[in-house]
Order: structure tokens, then sequence, then C-alpha cells
């Protein structure tokens, strides 16, 4: 558990949210991973069709991104989600929750679009963390 980033899952007067925190902030240094598609390393689209193997290729291509600047999901802050069909949020929710301090969920706003860059792609995602000056 990280102790640079504080979570507010219900401020005072507002409900509860349902897997994300309504405020997070923290000290250290702020890091924007862009949207992140089902790609694999070859630039392959992963799970034609099929949102959960999507975002899960999703979620690993977040993880290496956030690796990359010495951060990981316990210093994510917000996610956002974009998906073209809201039907597909279980499935992102799933590959979320096999990465993410359920506990201590990033703030996240989820997003229907008419669709995304490429016809075959169902979901992207993009993260902000804030990671410890000492990482």
């Amino acid at each position: 558990m990280t102790t640079h980033l504080t979570h507010v899952h219900a401020p005072d007067g507002v409900a509860p949210g349902s897997g994300y925190s309504h405020a997070v902030w923290g000290t250290g240094r702020f890091v924007a991973i862009s949207g992140q598609c089902a790609f694999d390393a070859g630039g392959e689209v992963v799970g034609v069709g099929d949102p959960a193997a999507q975002s899960r290729q999703v979620f690993e291509n977040l993880g290496r991104c956030l690796a990359s600047a010495g951060a990981s999901f316990d210093d994510v802050v917000k996610l956002t989600y974009f998906v073209t069909d809201v039907a597909h949020l279980p499935a992102v929710r799933a590959a979320r929750d096999e990465v993410v301090d359920t506990a201590r969920p990033p703030a996240s706003s989820a997003v229907q679009v008419a669709a995304l860059f490429r016809p075959e792609l169902l979901v992207e995602i993009e993260a902000f963390a804030v990671v410890p000056e000492d990482r």
C-alpha cells in the first residue's frame, strides 16, 4: 500500500462510488499515460471482438507504461475508460480488479464513444499517476 496518496471514497454529501474513489491526491512526480489499446508488442490487436481479452491487454500495456516511469498501479490516481459499448464495462472492471487495489481504487470516468481509431478496438484506457519522489 502506498502512503503518498489519499483516497476519498465518499466525501461528505456525495454518495459512495462503486469501484472508484471520488477524490485522490498525493505528493510526488505526476505521470500521464496515453490512452492504451489492445495491441501486443508487435502492434497486432489482441482479442478482436472480445472485450475481456482486450481489457486484459490494455491493463498489461498500462502496467508496462507505468513501470517505465517507475510507477505501478498503486500509484494511479485516475483512470479514464473509453468504450464503444457500455456493455463492455463489466469486462473492463474485471481486468482492472486484477491489478488495482479495490480497497483504494483510483478516481475514474467511463465514456461511451461512437468509435475508436480502428474499428476492431473496443476499449481504450488512459491513466494518471503520482509517484513518490524517492522512486
